[in-house]
């Protein structure tokens, strides 16, 4: 007997340091991470939530709600590049800090103008407007030196001593330059030329910048969605599948008849009850997709509950809300982030349905599904690209987080993991 003791004793560290067990037992994140598909997929998130939470800090276009635009160039393709120049508004504004403008965007303290040609004028800077159809429209203006580069009082004065003019400007300050200096900054500091890599929609916003606002608008939904369905998924899935009977059978009717409910069609009657806008969505569709959650839970609850170690608590005499929370949630977590992985995913594709349709977040908040919604009719023209460019936009981020479920579900399954490293 004690020979046999011994060598089950030395046994016992093989098994427990068995690579593929220990793996299988203790590193899911590993697990996760070793499935090529599933990296991609969180790189390509990754990316996403860093331009979500950047905002307008780096997008081309930093204009409240990425909403600057050029009549004068609409709808032009991918890359399009175009001369601009840049001259001061005469208002002296407070662009505020940081993270505001990271939130909210900044009000541009420049008028930019597209232009064909350029040419100056004694002190003036004479400007032709930007024609795509060159011959058909002449329109000039024209601007003075100092108040292209400086914002100036309502009605500025100049004085003009032989090649130097003095002004003053928005804030009194008194300025002085020479011609060919005021010339010369111009040049370097107000005429740039600006690429629009995604190009223009019909009101000459730049694509790009929109789509990037638009992926702010998409996680946030998503995120807040999950969080909601998550928090009344968990309280009513727990309540039927721990304390059965009465309570048990009123839950599952309660989860039937929200069940039987297009899920697109109670997202807008919520909708009409709260009304349209950003935040209304976050409740529409977190109010819709608790089910799912709630099902499930109350699913491993009722395979839980019956455990020794729930028998043990029960003895013990802990409270219900302890054997709840601290006993029985935490062993079955692993198929609720499964579950929401997929939610989040329908809640992209509910947001820009909502939005396409109307009853989403309303212009000019930009979002993938308003993008669709504003250029689907080009589909059959020449510039589909403007309405191909949100759709694969939202279906590679649906696809994503598929992916990632999908890669979540072998990861945190214990019996998937052992085989395959076996």
């Amino acid at each position: 007997m004690h020979v046999i003791f011994k060598q089950l004793c030395a046994a016992m560290p093989i098994i427990s340091t068995h690579k593929p067990y220990r793996e299988a037992q203790r590193h899911p994140l590993l697990r996760l991470i070793r499935q090529p598909l599933t990296c991609v997929a969180l790189i390509f998130l990754l990316v996403f939530a860093v331009i979500a939470v950047l905002g307008y800090t780096i997008t081309p276009d930093p204009s409240p709600n990425a909403n600057q635009q050029y009549i004068e160039i609409s709808a032009q393709p991918p890359g399009f590049s175009v001369p601009m120049i840049r001259i001061q508004k005469n208002t002296v504004s407070n662009p505020g800090g940081v993270i505001r403008q990271m939130i909210y965007g900044r009000t541009s303290r420049l008028l930019i103008i597209p232009y064909s040609n350029l040419s100056f004028v004694n002190d003036s800077v004479v400007i032709t407007g930007y024609d795509p159809f060159p011959g058909a429209l002449i329109r000039t203006q024209s601007f003075a030196l100092a108040d292209v580069l400086y914002p100036l009082a309502d009605k500025p004065m100049y004085v003009f001593e032989n090649d130097t003019v003095c002004f003053t400007g928005a804030d009194q300050s008194r300025w002085c330059h020479s011609t060919t200096e005021l010339r010369s900054r111009v040049v370097s500091e107000s005429m740039v030329k600006k690429t629009f890599w995604l190009g223009t929609d019909r009101h000459g916003r730049d694509v790009l910048s929109m789509l990037m606002i638009g992926t702010r608008v998409s996680l946030s939904v998503g995120l807040i969605s999950v969080i909601i369905s998550l928090v009344a998924g968990l309280i009513i899935g727990s309540l039927g599948g721990y304390f059965r009977g009465w309570v048990d059978s009123l839950v599952v009717w309660f989860i039937n008849v929200v069940w039987s409910i297009p899920t697109l069609l109670l997202v807008i009657a919520i909708t009409f009850a709260l009304g349209k806008g950003f935040w209304q969505i976050f409740v529409a569709v977190g109010m819709t997709m608790w089910v799912d959650v709630a099902r499930v839970v109350r699913g491993q609850i009722l395979s839980v509950r019956e455990k020794e170690y729930i028998e043990a608590a029960r003895a013990l005499g802990f409270g219900h809300f302890r054997i709840i929370t601290r006993h029985i949630l935490p062993n079955i977590l692993a198929p609720v982030i499964v579950i929401s992985a997929s939610n989040f995913a329908a809640a992209i594709l509910i947001e820009a349905g909502l939005s396409f349709l109307g009853l989403g977040v309303q212009p000019p908040v930009p979002s993938w599904g308003n993008m669709i919604r504003d250029n689907y009719s080009y589909i059959i023209l020449d510039k589909a690209y403007l309405a191909i460019i949100p759709g694969l936009a939202i279906m590679l981020s649906v696809m994503a987080f598929m992916i990632i479920g999908n890669g979540l579900r072998d990861a945190l399954d214990v019996k998937i993991a052992g085989r395959s490293n076996l």
